[in-house]
């Protein structure tokens, strides 16, 4: 089974033209808070995101390839690295948050300040949603996907984000750490070319790591999933064939 991770500010429909393309079955979760609903006394941390998606993988009964993006991504890291034995393969395109020297993004900076990043959501949440998918759009999101996932924005999930990001200063290996080494399942780390949060030589350096496969998404940003869905899937297939093909 194949199990995708949306990231901030997204809902699990990112992946609806990548899945569709795809022969294999999937599933793609919705983090909670994020057009779902935020359970009772969830504090929105990365450890409790990561302990909720392994919650998840537990219920399903076959062999799981996760799949992540954004911070869906950087739970796939974690997963990868300290849980690798409950999944068959991963893959994300946010390995370069593992390093221990990470810096975090303008905006995450922005969030992860009290009273800052209350009144940027509370700006944002009062524009209309033409103007906040503007936002996305800006930042490289193809303009249907910005609208989707504008529409979902509300006040659960940005207080979760908050939240999260808050959970996750100075950065996400400040107390997850471990030793940079292969990973149990074999893994697939990509990285758009065109993407202003990225690191491509920092992810080729993490690949090196921990002993997974690299490829480079030319001229796509943060958003490849949206910008070119037949290239998503390609490469994601190519990669599940290398490790049938071993098995």
């Amino acid at each position: 089974m194949i199990v995708f991770l949306h990231g901030v500010p997204e809902v699990s429909s990112l992946w609806d033209e990548v899945r569709a393309l795809l022969t294999a079955e999937s599933v793609a979760l919705s983090l909670p808070g994020f057009g779902t609903p935020r359970p009772k006394e969830f504090g929105a941390t990365k450890d409790e995101y990561v302990a909720w998606t392994l919650d998840r993988l537990a219920d399903i009964d076959e062999p799981i390839d996760l799949v992540g993006h954004d911070w869906g991504a950087i739970i796939t890291n974690r997963i990868a690295t300290a849980h690798g034995d409950r999944v068959r393969s991963w893959v994300s395109d946010g390995a370069f948050t593992l390093s221990p020297d990470y810096e975090w993004h303008d905006l995450a900076r922005l969030w992860q300040t009290p009273g800052d990043g209350e009144a940027f959501w509370e700006g944002q949440l009062a524009t209309p949603v033409d103007d906040r998918a503007a936002v996305l759009s800006m930042l490289g999101m193809p303009s249907s996907g910005a609208v989707r996932m504008a529409t979902a924005l509300d006040d659960t999930m940005a207080g979760c984000i908050l939240d999260l990001y808050r959970s996750a200063t100075p950065n996400p290996h400040a107390d997850w750490t471990w030793p940079l080494r292969p990973t149990q399942s074999p893994g697939l780390i990509l990285s758009a070319s065109d993407d202003p949060f990225g690191n491509t030589e920092n992810a080729k350096t993490i690949a090196s790591a921990l002993d997974a496969q690299f490829v480079e998404l030319p001229g796509l940003g943060h958003w490849w999933a949206l910008q070119d869905p037949a290239l998503g899937a390609d490469v994601l297939e190519t990669f599940w064939a290398s490790i049938n093909a071993t098995d």
